[in-house]
C-alpha cells in the first residue's frame, strides 16, 4: 500500500500531467491522419523523451500510443482510410455505418469499447507482471536465451502472413544488431575501420527511418503526398445509444478484451493482429453473421476492445523479460534502457514505485480517451484538412532533428535515411518491418545469454535443457520452429493425395 501511495504522489506532479496531456494530443493528431501509424507517433515522440525524467518519458510513450491507436478509427470511419493498421480490420464496417448515417454510433461504440479493453489490459498487466517477475527472478542465462529465441520465432511467424518474409526481416534485424564491438571478445564486426561504428548502429534513428521516413518516401513516390484528404461529414451525438450497444454486446467486449490481452502478450503480435482476429471471431460466433459488412456494430465493438487491450498486454513481456510484445514496446524498451530503467525482474524489486506509477498511467491514459477521443472526433474535419505537403515536411523535420539529437552525430541522420530506403524497399516486396526492429532489440539479448550459457555449460548443448524451466522453454521454442513445417508438409501431402485421387 505504501508503494501505491508513493506512486500516486509521483503522478501528482503538474509537469508530468502536462507531459501526458501533450503526448495525448500528439497521439490523437498522428493517429487521426491516414498513413501515420501509432508506431510512427511513438517513434517521433522518442527524441523528446531524452529531456524528460524516466517516469515522464514512459508516460509519454504510453499515452501517445493509446491515443494514436484509438484515433486511427476516425479517418477509417469517415473517409474509409484507416489511420493505423489495427483500424483496418473494421474500416469497411464503420464506413458502411457512416453511409447509413450512423457515423456517431460507430465512432462512439469503438471509443467506449477501446477504453474498456484498455482498462482490462491494464488490470491484467498489474496482476500478471509482478507474478511473472517473481518467477523470472530465478531465471539464468539459459532461460533468457530460450525466451528470447521464442520471442524471435513468434515475431517471424506472427508478424506476417508469409513466415518466410517475416524470417527475412528478422534476419536483417539480427545482422544489424551485430554491427559494432563484440561485448565478450572485444572484436570489431562490420565496422569497416570506422570508429563511429564501434558502438553499433543506434536503434532510434534506424527505427525512425523504417517507420517514418519510409512512409514519407512511399507517399512521395506514389504521388499520394500531393493529394488532399477527402472532407468528412460533421459528427454529432457521439455517445448517444452507445451504452445500449455495449450492454447488448457485452460478451463481445469481454471476449475482445481477453483475446487482445493474450495476443498482445505474445512477442511480435500486438494490437494489429489482435484486432483482425477479434473481428473474425466476432463474425464466427455471431448469431447474425450475414449483417457483417453492412454496417453492423458487433464486430466493431469486439475489435475496438481488442485494440487497446493488446497494447497493455504487449507491455507484460517487455517489463518482465525485456522482450517487446510489438514494435511499439520495442521502442519503449529502448527508452527504458536509455533512462536507466533496465526491463526485467530486477525492475520490480528496485524500481517498484516507478512501476506502480506506470500502471496508473495506463489507467489514466485510457480514462482520458473518453473526453479527448470525443474532442478528436469533433475536430476530425480540421485535422483532415491539413495539407499533406506541409504535413510531410514537418514530419521529416522532426525525424532529422530527432535522429541528430541522440548522439549529436551526422552519422545517425545517414543511418535514418538508409533505413528509410530499406523500409521502402521492404514494403515494396511485402516484407514487414516490425520484425527488423524486434531483431535489433532481441539480437544482443540472444547473443549475450547464449555466450554466457555456453560457458556455464562448458560447451555442452544438453546443458541448455538441464534446468526445468529452461527445458520447458527449449521444448516450446523447438515446437514453434517445427510445427509450422510439419503443418506445411501435411498440407502439401494432402494436396498431392487429392490430386492423385482426382
Amino acid at each position: 500500500m505504501e508503494q501505491v501511495i508513493a506512486a500516486a504522489g509521483m503522478l501528482a506532479d503538474l509537469q508530468l500531467i502536462l507531459v501526458i496531456a501533450a503526448a495525448c494530443a500528439f497521439g490523437l493528431f498522428v493517429g487521426a491522419v491516414p498513413g501515420l501509424t501509432a508506431t510512427m507517433a511513438t517513434a517521433l515522440m522518442v527524441p523528446f523523451t531524452f529531456f524528460m525524467e524516466p517516469l515522464a518519458a514512459v508516460s509519454a510513450i504510453v499515452a501517445c500510443t493509446a491515443m494514436a491507436i484509438t484515433a486511427g478509427d476516425i479517418p477509417g470511419c469517415l473517409i474509409r482510410v484507416p489511420g493505423t493498421p489495427a483500424s483496418a480490420a473494421y474500416t469497411d464496417e464503420t464506413y458502411a455505418m457512416t453511409r447509413k448515417g450512423q457515423a456517431a454510433q460507430a465512432l462512439g461504440s469503438s471509443l467506449v469499447s477501446s477504453v474498456i479493453g484498455g482498462l482490462f489490459g491494464a488490470v491484467v498487466l498489474m496482476v500478471a507482471a509482478p507474478l511473472l517477475a517473481q518467477i523470472a527472478l530465478n531465471f539464468s542465462a539459459f532461460e533468457y536465451f530460450w525466451l528470447a529465441m521464442i520471442g524471435l520465432s513468434c515475431a517471424a511467424f506472427v508478424a506476417s502472413a508469409d513466415p518466410l518474409r517475416g524470417i527475412l526481416a528478422l534476419l536483417i534485424g539480427l545482422f544489424v544488431s551485430t554491427v559494432g564491438m563484440d561485448a565478450v571478445s572485444g572484436a570489431q564486426r562490420f565496422t569497416f575501420g570506422s570508429t563511429a561504428l564501434t558502438g553499433g548502429l543506434s536503434f532510434i534513428p534506424a527505427m525512425i527511418g523504417l517507420f517514418a521516413v519510409a512512409e514519407i518516401l512511399r507517399a512521395l513516390l506514389t504521388g499520394e503526398a500531393s493529394k488532399p484528404f477527402a472532407q468528412p461529414q460533421q459528427v454529432q451525438g457521439v455517445f448517444h445509444g452507445v451504452g445500449t450497444l455495449i450492454r447488448r454486446y457485452w460478451r463481445n467486449t469481454l471476449r475482445g478484451s481477453v483475446l487482445g490481452t493474450a495476443i498482445g502478450a505474445l512477442p511480435g503480435a500486438g494490437g494489429d493482429i489482435a484486432a483482425w482476429m477479434s473481428y473474425a471471431m466476432a463474425r464466427r460466433f455471431s448469431k447474425t453473421p450475414e449483417k457483417f459488412g453492412t454496417g453492423h456494430p458487433e464486430g466493431v465493438i469486439e475489435a475496438g476492445a481488442s485494440n487497446n487491450a493488446g497494447l497493455s498486454g504487449a507491455w507484460i513481456p517487455a517489463l518482465v523479460f525485456g522482450i517487446p510484445g510489438d514494435a511499439v514496446t520495442a521502442i519503449a524498451v529502448g527508452v527504458l534502457i536509455m533512462q536507466g530503467l533496465n526491463p526485467g525482474p530486477q525492475l520490480f524489486t528496485q524500481q517498484s514505485e516507478t512501476l506502480y506509477a506506470i500502471y496508473m498511467v495506463f489507467i489514466l491514459a485510457n480514462l482520458l480517451l473518453l473526453p479527448l477521443g470525443w474532442l478528436a472526433i469533433r475536430l476530425a474535419r480540421p485535422i483532415l484538412s491539413v495539407p499533406r505537403p506541409q504535413l510531410m515536411a514537418a514530419i521529416l523535420l522532426f525525424c532529422v532533428v530527432g535522429a541528430f539529437a541522440i548522439n549529436n552525430s551526422m552519422l545517425d541522420i545517414g543511418v535514418m535515411l538508409g533505413f528509410g530506403a530499406l523500409g521502402l524497399m521492404l514494403g515494396k516486396v511485402g516484407v514487414p518491418v516490425a520484425p527488423v526492429i524486434l531483431g535489433m532489440v532481441l539480437g544482443p539479448l540472444v547473443e549475450q545469454n547464449f555466450l554466457a550459457a555456453i560457458v556455464i555449460a562448458d560447451g555442452r548443448f544438453m546443458g541448455f535443457f538441464e534446468r526445468p524451466i529452461a527445458a520447458a522453454l527449449g521444448v516450446a521454442a523447438i515446437l514453434v520452429w517445427t510445427l509450422p513445417l510439419v503443418f506445411a508438409l501435411r498440407r502439401r501431402g494432402a494436396i498431392r493425395t487429392s490430386a492423385a485421387s482426382g
